[in-house]
């Protein structure tokens, strides 16, 4: 059974890849990287070894296993599960032995590249220790040790959460909150770091605490037998079997629960007559998909992740302004910067379909014509760019005591969210794209054409940031040559070009969604 769970995980990832040649172009970049990286580790691993400081070497493994460990934790919680090829729930069905199924998918956890690299990696630090044969054994056998307690330890954390999470709402809660301090994550290293004067005796004591917790215990055995310190070594491996002991048992418990206890994803009963947004636009084709997109903002959290992360870019950006300037320059970035978190939500409507998945097929039965699918949508997201953007440009300009710096800030909000909005009108009827399914973490990977995704998304930055440069190029102007008309001009054509965008975005974006409306059905419904 094990071997089997094994050729099947094969076979997906074979048919995955065969399906999108994009995919595979994927996941040879994603190799070629993880090579990369392998490749310098283990080279800086090799001219650390022959320095022969074995305490040196023992600290940069320790705190890079720590590391490692805490990313395979912290990264299933973000995306409830990074590789869900073998999802435990669609072998409910089916009576296999507890045992079997935690080996055949434990193993099945290193086909594929991340899998993969941790394990050459975990091993590869007997690299470190050439000097000494019997620390570079232990290494050996440590990594595979430590690879295979990250692996089960995402595993277990993925399973406890299935289990724990009884409602969907909970789960939808819990994904997006852990967002907040990822997004902070700069602001916070720094503070931490501004209150640590001398890392060369700060990181040897930290890495010295860690070995003896079950983040680092597995990767302080070799450092121990390197120095001889056989009875330490032989206690922080009994640390790190216990560890692993540990999380195989919470993960047998949690795996056990989840297999016979579906997780409860309804709502509370809600009383009638409440139409919500549909009782706040007008009785027509283009309201009534405001409506309902607007719904999906406030309901859906592969939406509502998006509007919970936007304010928080133009914050990290006054962060990063700060650390390299004056605070003198917190209110005009503050202002500016208001243009690309209400680009963010207008550029979030370009995935509208992939997010409709088979949804989108009632815009077609009831006869939705592409000019009412792209004006209403683009109405949705602009009730929340255009404010937001707004928000931003005005508060900066408080906090700057400058108020001819508003409208150009005004005027670039216009134009970024315009071209956010018309780009995507047309990539949206043109691209689908690989994207988690209703009722699934917004921070979820797929696989799919991935490749294709980032790409898509990487051309529609670049578009919409030539078609908003007219503006910045007159608010650059005005800024340098200290005339406030051509700030008054950045605000002109941040309206003017804003909304040609949009009209030539609903007008192009129509025509392809009438062309393509059962194509776009037919993508957006592979994974159904």
């Amino acid at each position: 059974m094990v071997a089997h769970l094994l050729r099947l995980k094969l076979a997906l990832l074979r048919n995955s890849l065969k399906r999108s040649p994009w995919q595979l172009v994927g996941l040879i970049f994603a190799a070629l990287y993880g090579v990369g990286v392998l490749g310098m580790l283990l080279v800086g691993l090799g001219f650390a070894g022959s320095a022969g400081d074995a305490g040196f070497v023992g600290t940069v493994i320790v705190l890079a296993g720590s590391a490692l460990l805490v990313g395979w934790l912290v990264i299933p919680v973000l995306a409830s599960g990074l590789d869900m090829t073998l999802d435990p729930a669609r072998f409910v069905t089916y009576s296999i032995p507890m045992k079997q199924l935690l080996t055949g998918l434990a193993l099945s956890s290193f086909i594929g590249v991340p899998g993969a690299v941790t394990l050459v990696a975990g091993m590869g630090t007997a690299v470190g220790w050439w000097r000494h044969p019997a620390a570079a054994a232990a290494a050996l056998i440590c990594g595979a040790l430590g690879a295979l307690t990250c692996i089960i330890a995402s595993r277990a954390i993925t399973a406890a959460s299935t289990s724990l999470a009884s409602s969907r709402r909970f789960k939808d809660v819990s994904g997006i909150v852990v967002l907040v301090p990822l997004m902070l994550m700069g602001p916070i290293i720094a503070g931490v770091t501004s209150g640590i004067s001398d890392f060369s005796a700060y990181l040897p004591q930290l890495a010295t605490t860690l070995s003896w917790t079950p983040l680092g215990a597995v990767w302080g055995v070799p450092a121990d037998i390197a120095v001889g310190a056989w009875g330490p070594a032989g206690l922080k491996l009994l640390i790190a079997l216990a560890t692993l002991a540990v999380l195989t048992w919470v993960w047998k418990l949690c795996l056990a629960r989840a297999l016979v206890t579906p997780a409860f994803s309804g709502g509370g009963r809600r009383t009638a007559g409440k139409l919500g947004f549909f009782s706040r636009f007008p009785q027509t084709p283009t309201g009534a998909v405001a409506a309902r997109c607007l719904t999906y903002w406030v309901r859906d959290p592969r939406y509502s992740a998006g509007l919970l992360i936007a304010p928080l870019i133009p914050l990290v950006m006054v962060f990063a302004a700060t650390q390299s300037g004056g605070l003198e320059t917190v209110g005009p970035i503050l202002s500016y910067a208001g243009a690309f978190a209400a680009f963010m939500v207008a550029w979030s409507i370009s995935a509208d379909i992939s997010y409709d998945n088979t949804a989108f097929a009632l815009h077609l039965a009831t006869g939705v014509s592409g000019k009412a699918d792209r004006s209403g949508r683009v109405v949705a997201a602009a009730v929340l760019a255009l404010p937001l953007g707004l928000l931003f440009a005005v508060v900066g300009s408080v906090v700057a005591g400058d108020w001819q710096i508003m409208p150009g800030a005004l005027g670039l909000v216009l134009g970024a969210t315009g071209a956010g909005l018309g780009l995507a009108s047309v990539f949206s009827s043109r691209f689908t794209m690989v994207v988690p399914l209703p009722g699934e973490s917004p921070m979820k990977s797929k696989p799919g054409n991935n490749f294709t995704t980032v790409l898509v998304q990487l051309c529609g930055f670049a578009g919409a940031g030539l078609l908003a440069a007219p503006v910045a190029v007159l608010i650059i102007i005005g800024a340098v040559a200290h005339l406030p008309l051509f700030a008054w001009l950045a605000l002109a054509a941040g309206v003017g070009l804003g909304a040609l965008y949009v009209y030539l975005g609903i007008r192009l974006g129509a025509e392809q969604y009438n062309k393509r409306g059962p194509e776009l059905l037919q993508a957006v419904s592979v994974d159904r």
